[in-house]
């Protein structure tokens, strides 16, 4: 019921992002219980129906990637002091977080399975009614419990992702999880410390960085009664001439750049292997591709080393902008840029994946063979539409996070246009950095088997 009643309460643009993953959801749905049909109508070929059902995985991936995006922007879901002291902590707002998921992708499962039914004939009364009898197996009864299990997968896997994720994490300090540890065994206060990360902690970490104590420094009686926060009785005028609290300390940067580029050297070499060896494809590709099943591994390795790099890249062109001398507008883009590394680098890195599948698979396609089909197109419109979706709702939540940081800049009397003009400077920089990558690996990708 209150996952319910945050649902309703939600402003429009939260309920645009969650009927985007309704519609995600439905499609993926509808691809599963094709499945069903395709293994229906030829049950003499059950590899076909294996090898179908193999391919939903990539948009299923996609569909559960965009979900988590936007559970992690929901608004209604942070912890609050309000709620906290109602006994709704972060560990049951996870929990309607991951129901919130499940509702919006039962509600596209159940939309598929509407479609589904009426493309077959059984539902009657609107356009097209048995408009895909034939290819759906209308002549023969739909099997309810695996059409249910299929439709079951999305929000199952969405919500259970979800819930992993967003669960409860102590972000302390070491040093700081040692005292609260150390004081836990004298009453209240040890209690209090302990709970205080999933509380004010997490909202005011960056404000108490800049106004503790130096490392090694006893805190004041004073601060061991509020809990060692001394910035909620420092006055505001504090707050805002304090420059860590306005411009952050870039974080250490990501360790995943070198495994990213070895993976990804390792996924063309794959693809050059493949095509060395040559030999009839045993896995057809969809869609009239020519190519072998190492090829689609190759693929998976390209994508999986982009993805891995993605925040090293970023963190990378962050510090590649403030090089030399910068101001204060490169400086600000810069530093953004390293502190949302992680956040932002990891679907920019899938969306280049997904850019450099789709130029290769444009490259491979053969003419003389068989047409794409729509299922073929649907699944591609699926997994671009959701990658290109996970990359905008990323920048949103982004956004988000550095919103106390914004609104510091404007009390300094920082203008909207520079505000403007370092997010312009860091779309340029990235796209700079990310699109002359991603044709090189469309082109590496491509021309081993174009050779």
């Amino acid at each position: 019921m209150l996952a319910l009643r945050l649902t309703r309460g939600a402003r429009p643009a939260v309920h645009l992002r969650r009927l985007l993953v309704a519609l995600a959801s439905a499609g993926t749905g509808f691809l599963l219980l094709c499945t069903l049909g395709h293994a229906i109508s030829h049950p003499e070929d059950p590899s076909g129906a294996v090898l179908r059902l193999a391919w939903c995985l990539t948009p299923l991936a996609a569909t559960v990637h965009f979900a988590l995006a936007v559970a992690r922007t929901d608004p209604g879901t942070r912890p609050r002091p309000g709620l906290s002291a109602i006994g709704l902590g972060p560990g049951r707002l996870m929990a309607v977080t991951a129901t919130t998921t499940a509702l919006s992708c039962t509600l596209g499962s159940m939309l598929a399975l509407l479609f589904f039914l009426h493309l077959r004939g059984d539902l009657t009364g609107m356009p097209f009614d048995g408009a895909a009898a034939d290819f759906l197996a209308a002549d023969a009864p739909l099997p309810l419990p695996a059409a249910l299990t299929l439709l079951g997968l999305v929000p199952a896997i969405a919500s259970v992702t979800v819930g992993l994720v967003l669960r409860p994490r102590d972000d302390r300090p070491a040093t700081a999880k040692r005292e609260a540890r150390s004081y836990g065994r004298f009453g209240a206060y040890g209690r209090t410390t302990a709970r205080e990360p999933f509380g004010a902690y997490g909202r005011l970490r960056a404000r108490r960085t800049a106004g503790e104590p130096a490392a090694g420094r006893e805190a004041s009686p004073a601060a061991a009664e509020t809990g060692g926060n001394t910035a909620v009785a420092a006055p505001a005028e504090d707050d805002r001439t304090e420059s860590p609290a306005v411009l952050p300390a870039p974080r250490e940067a990501p360790k995943g750049l070198p495994w990213g580029i070895a993976v990804l050297a390792a996924g063309l070499a794959v693809e050059a292997y493949a095509n060395r060896q040559g030999g009839t494809p045993a896995t057809p590709l969809p869609g009239g591709l020519a190519g072998t099943p190492s090829v689609l591994v190759g693929w998976l390795l390209t994508a999986a080393g982009l993805a891995v790099a993605g925040p090293g890249l970023t963190h990378l062109c962050g510090r590649l902008l403030q090089s030399t001398r910068p101001g204060a507008l490169r400086l600000l883009a810069g530093r953004v840029l390293m502190a949302e590394a992680t956040r932002i680098g990891r679907p920019l890195g899938i969306v280049c994946a997904v850019a450099s599948g789709a130029y290769a698979m444009a490259t491979l396609y053969d003419p003389t063979g068989p047409e794409m089909g729509p299922l073929t197109t649907l699944g591609l419109l699926l997994v671009s539409s959701c990658t290109i979706a996970t990359l905008l709702t990323a920048a949103v939540e982004a956004k988000q996070a550095r919103s106390d940081t914004t609104a510091a800049l404007v009390r300094l009397g920082a203008p909207a246009t520079m505000l403007r003009s370092a997010a312009a400077l860091r779309a340029g920089a990235l796209l700079a950095l990310f699109g002359p990558l991603t044709l090189v690996v469309a082109e590496l990708a491509a021309l081993p088997l174009t050779g």
